[in-house]
């Protein structure tokens, strides 16, 4: 979850920095009013901690940093039949109509 949220910050980032370069428009700037302001200083540290983060977690796992995971792990217990893998499906379907 860290690592999306620290994408999507990563990406505000970037593309504030790509208005500024196109543009020469501060979008943080002046959505807070100034540079100085203290909640434009907030989201400039908010999107350098993000990216800080990320190049740590880039060095921790060499490049491969999952922004997603979806593994589904399987408990017999506490899953709807549609959560079920599809093998499973069919021979709990071919036991009913066996039984």
């Amino acid at each position: 979850m860290m690592n999306l949220i620290s994408i999507l910050i990563l990406i505000i980032g970037g593309l504030n920095w790509a208005s500024i370069g196109f543009l020469q428009y501060d979008f943080v700037a002046g959505f807070f009013g100034t540079q100085a302001s203290i909640f434009s200083r907030l989201i400039y540290i908010c999107i350098g901690i993000a990216t800080l983060y990320f190049i740590f977690m880039i060095f921790k796992y060499k490049g491969n940093v999952k922004i997603f995971d979806r593994k589904k792990k399987y408990d017999n217990q506490n899953y709807s039949n549609s959560d079920k893998p599809k093998e499973q499906q069919m021979s709990e379907h071919n036991n009913d109509i066996l039984s």
